[in-house]
């Protein structure tokens, strides 16, 4: 009785009940979008929404399940368990492809997604092993075991294809610059190979993820630059990438030669600061030149989702290419203030099928129709919520194990939560991903929940955990 008391009274209600709100919340939505009149019970099977009844009870049981468990058992078990979600991303890559992507394990419409349960496996044994670290004495080893650990599933989702959750493991690196994990070993062994030149540390590898927003900046301007009217006509994508490694070529040729051709004795900290800032310049233009390489070896619709976003396209594509996008903007727009009330969305129900994907990857759409902007303020508070009690849980957690646990959670749903309401109102491109808790789905939901109650398992012992 008392073990009870003590387990129950250490659980953190707040994040909890939140949790719990957000559920319902979504059933209701997911019921509202795709009622039928002819079979108005909720619990009925052959609906969607009687589907979802039964995929929040199997999360619900699997969250006790995980939460009951003793949490020194995720941590022992971390690799078996991070490599059993690497064998079924593999496995599902020999199935028969579904709207184009390998992506699902299962039988008709009841399967699993091995990409969303690989995020736990992923979390959990990244936190199991930054644990063991001592992060005041990086090496090159220890950074590229951490990079491992997050690339390994990227690449194998990548084949599936599913753009969606590649970029969703990005978090990861979040949660790496969190901890004080930087990639100074990485670039003090490609920069300490060359002669004469021998450095402790630089600001690269420290500031990598202001310089991947860097990165993502210079990749925009590019892109925007490709399409200007003033710019040649014979100028792409790789010959613009070409433009860039010359132009980080020469500076680095002529940094070498200062370097160690002269060999200036008195002005050798002059010197090593020079070639650190011609070295980020060459990293971020080799970077950005690479990600617009990328940008052209993409689907035509891909592209051109990314074009629409940037204003690049001006067609009128209300119908076209980026007619989801568009009609999901027309759908929440019409909502207005206050919202045309429960079971009433006209553009974004299932039936209407004007918003594709409307109980999934677009439920925000029914949901703001139906209640509007203030409805909408009433839920992004709930989730901002969520997300900062996740922020609190981690630095009060006296484990490196549970903190960089939490933060992969809190990270993973903030990717998930922004991203699928910018696609929603057009601050994003259409990826396809749920949004937590609240889109239709037996895989994201069992995942996203069983990755909740395990992290309130890990604060419920925080007491008892010092390492």
């Amino acid at each position: 009785m008392r073990e009870r008391d003590k387990l129950t009274s250490n659980i953190d209600w707040p994040i909890l009940i939140t949790y719990f709100i957000i559920l319902v919340m979504g059933l209701m939505t997911v019921y509202s979008t795709a009622y039928d009149e002819n079979h108005p019970s909720i619990f009925d099977f052959s609906m969607l929404y009687g589907r979802q009844v039964m995929w929040i009870g199997i999360s619900l049981f699997l969250g006790l399940l995980v939460f009951l468990i003793d949490s020194e058992i995720y941590r022992k078990f971390s690799i078996p368990i991070y490599l059993a979600t690497l064998l079924l991303l593999v496995v599902v890559l020999f199935t028969p492809p579904i709207n184009g992507a390998r992506a699902w394990l299962g039988v008709g419409s009841f399967g699993i997604q091995p990409a969303e349960f690989a995020k736990i496996g992923t979390a959990i044994l990244l936190s199991s092993y930054i644990n063991r670290l001592n992060i005041k004495h990086q090496n090159i080893k220890n950074v590229m075991l951490c990079l491992l650990i997050i690339v390994l599933p990227m690449m194998l989702i990548i084949l599936q294809p599913d753009a969606g959750t590649f970029v969703v493991f990005t978090s990861f690196f979040f949660v790496l610059y969190r901890e004080g994990i930087t990639f100074d070993p990485i670039v003090l062994s490609l920069i300490n190979q060359i002669p004469g030149v021998k450095f402790k540390q630089t600001w690269i590898g420290t500031h990598f993820i202001p310089l991947m927003f860097v990165v993502v900046i210079i990749s925009v301007l590019t892109l925007l630059l490709s399409k200007t009217t003033f710019d040649l006509a014979f100028i792409g994508f790789y010959e613009i990438s070409a433009i860039y490694l010359i132009i980080a070529t020469y500076f680095i040729i002529g940094v070498l030669f200062y370097v160690v051709g002269r060999r200036i004795v008195g002005n050798r900290n002059k010197n090593k600061l020079l070639l650190v800032v011609v070295s980020s310049c060459m990293i971020l233009a080799t970077l950005s030149a690479s990600l617009s390489t990328i940008f052209n070896s993409l689907q035509p619709h891909q592209k051109n989702r990314i074009e629409l976003l940037l204003g690049l396209n001006e067609e009128d594509q209300r119908d076209g290419d980026d007619y989801n996008r568009n009609r999901a903007m027309t759908a929440v727009g019409s909502g207005g203030l206050l919202g045309k009330g429960y079971k009433k969305a006209t553009l974004a129900s299932v039936e209407s099928n004007h918003v594709p994907e409307s109980e999934t990857d677009f439920i925000f759409c029914p949901f703001a129709e139906e209640w509007g902007f203030a409805g909408t303020i009433v839920l992004i508070s709930l989730y901002l919520f969520f997300l900062l009690r996740i922020i609190f849980i981690a630095e009060r957690q006296r484990s490196t194990y549970n903190r960089v646990y939490a933060y992969s959670v809190g990270m993973i749903l903030f990717y998930h939560f922004a991203i699928n309401i910018g696609m929603n109102i057009g601050l994003a491109p259409v990826i396809g991903i749920p949004l937590p808790f609240f889109s239709y789905g037996g895989s994201s939901m069992m995942s996203f929940s069983v990755m909740f109650f395990i992290l309130l398992k890990l604060d419920s012992q925080r007491r008892d955990t010092l390492f």
